[in-house]
């Protein structure tokens, strides 16, 4: 799903974070936080997860103990991912597996640059967050959400989202369609924000739902509540919906960039490939 050689190009890039913003660290100043920097500071013991490379092997020859070079460093981002799982963001199975490749893919970026993730598939269903810290656990976290498949009927995003918002600071991803009442979105955004996190939104959309190209009678089905409506799809119709979509669409930018949210739409017209290496840089996502 996702190849060799964009992982090597992946490792190349890390999340820009404005160190001007409250609560995140770019990672160009020195703290007194352990990492590492060439800055030598003491040793601690090994411990399951850390960097092998980094154990003290003339150390372990005096004492026959594992030992870890501790160094101050940068201080580290903490950065929290909520993917939409709900079965709006499902139903459209090429929409489904681009948000779980960029997902995956800034999960990865994350961790190769010895950054926290926390990653929260977001649904009604019991599913659990990934907490993890270091290079060593990027590609399993990145196979993990690649293969993240769930079934049933859910809940809606933002009222399962709020239930595992986390508070601090921190750089704070949202992966979604949108598909919910703009004044929902604003609510959720509003105690992220309150939360001193940076937020980034990142609105997910399938080509077919921003240009539905099938007409005739149809039976529309509500993927979230299970609702159904039979309708005629004329193209006075269809262009109808297009232009409600669009006004949703740039109402929700705007409600975030009212807040300070950094907002991107997607459309899976482009591979995950393009966005992140192309998109994402231009947009100051990733550097």
């Amino acid at each position: 799903m996702i190849s060799h050689e964009f992982l090597s190009r992946l490792r190349k890039l890390r999340l820009d974070v404005d160190a001007k913003q409250p609560g995140v660290h770019k990672g160009i100043r020195r703290s007194q936080k352990f990492g590492s920097s060439l800055e030598f500071s003491d040793f601690r013991t090994y411990q399951p997860g850390d960097e092998v490379r980094l154990v003290d092997w003339n150390v372990y020859g005096r004492t026959r103990r594992h030992y870890i070079k501790r160094y101050l460093d940068e201080q580290e981002i903490k950065v929290a991912i909520y993917l939409d799982c709900t079965t709006s963001m499902r139903t459209v199975e090429t929409k489904w597996l681009l948000a779980k490749k960029i997902a995956a893919a800034l999960s990865y970026l994350t961790l190769v640059n010895e950054d926290r993730l926390t990653f929260f598939p977001i649904s009604a269903l019991d599913t659990r967050s990934v907490e993890r810290k270091g290079s060593n656990y990027a590609k399993q976290v990145l196979y993990e959400i690649l293969q993240l498949e769930l079934n049933g009927a859910t809940s809606t995003f933002v009222k399962e989202m709020e239930k595992k918002l986390q508070k601090g600071k921190q750089l704070t991803i949202i992966l979604t369609d949108g598909m919910e009442a703009i004044a929902d979105y604003e609510k959720l955004l509003l105690k992220a924000v309150s939360s001193k996190s940076k937020i980034l939104f990142i609105h997910i959309l399938s080509k077919e739902e921003i240009g539905p190209e099938f007409t005739g009678d149809a039976k529309l089905i509500d993927s979230e509540v299970e609702t159904e409506v039979n309708v005629s799809l004329s193209p006075k119709l269809v262009s109808a919906y297009q232009l409600r979509l669009k006004q949703h669409n740039e109402t929700l930018e705007q409600s975030c960039r009212k807040l300070n949210v950094h907002y991107i739409f997607l459309s899976d017209d482009k591979t995950a490939e393009e966005l992140l290496l192309t998109d994402f840089v231009s947009h100051g996502i990733v550097q």
